[in-house]
This record gives C-alpha cells, structure tokens and sequence, in this order.
C-alpha cells in the first residue's frame, strides 16, 4: 500500500483538480490524505470567519470520506499563506504527520495567492520533511524525501493567461461521478463562488475543465499532472505506474 497526499490550498481545490485520480488509487487500496493549508475561512460573504472555516473543514472531511481519505488543516489563514518560517514548520509538520510516499499539490503557477505559495512551500516541506533537525512537531521526520508532483493550474493556465500543460493525463472517466460528488459536497461555495468570481455553476465548471483536459488528452474525462525532478527530489514515476491504465502519456 502506498501513501498519497494530496495537499492544496482551500478546501475543494483538490477535488477540483485531483480528486478523480484520487478516488482511483482509493479504489486499488492506496492510503489517500487531503490536507489543506487554510480553512477557507474568507469564502463567505455572509458568515464570519470562525462560522465559515467550520463549515468548510466539516465539508472537506465529508468529501474526503467518500473514498475513505482522511481529511487534514494546516490551519494557516485564507489569503495569509506565505513562504515563511513559521509556515514552513507547519506545512512540514503536516508532511510528517501524513508519512507519505507521494504528494501531490498545487501547481506553481496560478491565478490565486495561495495556489502560488502553496506550491512553494509544499515543495520545500519535502525536501526539509527528511531533515532531522528541522525541528517541527510530535512527528518524526521521513526516512527520505517523497515524491512531489504538481497538478493543473485552474484552467490549466497560468496567472499570465498562458497554458501550462501537463507532463502526462490520468483518465478519470470511470470515477467522474464521485468527483463530481466530492465537490458537490462544498456545497457552501456555490454562493461565493457566484459573488467572487461570477460562477454560476461550480460544479458545472469543474465538468467543463475536466472534460476539456480529457479532450486534450484523447479521452472524455482527465486529470492533468507533472512530477518535480530537481535535485535531491526521487525521479522514479510511480504514481505514473500506479494509476496503471488510466495514465494518459502526452508528447
């Protein structure tokens, strides 16, 4: 059995982007976690804070639950995500507490903030995840550094407008109801959503970027992702050889 972690920004950022390959490596028996580094805690325009992170933290364990993930927050503040020490520690210490072999997180580059800096400081929580006298928490630090991939950008474009395509695809046709349900179970963001960023159909959107990336990929439904390389980082493709007939190879 392995690890995946899957770990974003918001809550219903990994089901957006991920969750259909999740629930796949659920169903082979992978051990699945969901992490977020913030609670949402701004996605409202009629609760406050505290009122709205409870919500949303209750909403994420339900969809995570569905493919029998565990559910984990960081608990950084929306739109306060940060590379920085403090948050640094804490990100790692969520990466120990998971003890995964592979994470997945947010691409580099995004239309949001906290996309951005997510990215940054999740793969910079692997590489110091090993590292003994980083001094976090109560978890140990991992014997090695994970493996790290990134998934899409939101609309697989980057802040700039640019495409930014993915390394190889995941056919995620065959478990597209339940991501379409994980997300469904954010169910307090179809108003925001509305207010902030004149989406009138969340879930909607998601169906429409997913079945767009399946069209560049040849296939109705897909997931996009590319794996980090650099230097001290593993190299070897395994959720590539885990997700077995659904990957989609691209180039």
């Amino acid at each position: 059995m392995t690890t995946i972690l899957a770990i974003h920004a918001h809550p219903d950022d990994v089901e957006t982007l991920g969750a259909g390959t999740l629930a796949l490596l659920a169903a082979k028996g992978h051990r699945i976690v969901i992490a977020t580094l913030t609670a949402g805690d701004c996605g409202s325009a009629e609760a406050g804070p505290d009122e709205t992170a409870a919500i949303r933290r209750a909403e994420a364990a339900r969809a995570a639950a569905m493919i029998g993930a565990d559910y984990a927050c960081v608990g950084l503040p929306d739109l306060g995500v940060f590379n920085d020490d403090p948050s640094r520690r804490k990100v790692t210490e969520a990466v120990r507490a998971a003890r995964p072999d592979i994470v997945i997180t947010s691409a580099p580059a995004d239309y949001h903030p906290d996309h951005e800096a997510t990215s940054i400081l999740v793969r910079d929580a692997c590489f110091a995840a090993s590292a003994p006298n980083y001094r976090t928490g109560p978890a140990a630090p991992l014997d090695a550094i994970p493996l790290l991939y990134f998934m899409d950008p939101i609309g697989g474009r980057d802040r700039e407008g640019r495409p930014v395509p993915p390394e190889f695809g995941v056919d995620v046709g065959a478990v597209f109801e339940t991501k379409r349900a994980m997300l469904a179970a954010h169910e307090s963001q179809a108003g925001w959503l509305l207010k902030q960023h004149g989406i009138t159909d969340y879930v909607g959107s998601m169906v429409g970027w997913t079945r767009r990336r399946g069209k560049d990929l040849g296939v109705t439904y897909a997931e996009g992702f590319r794996q980090y390389r650099h230097t001290p980082y593993p190299k070897d493709p395994v959720l590539q050889g885990l997700v077995g007939e659904a990957l989609i190879a691209v180039g």
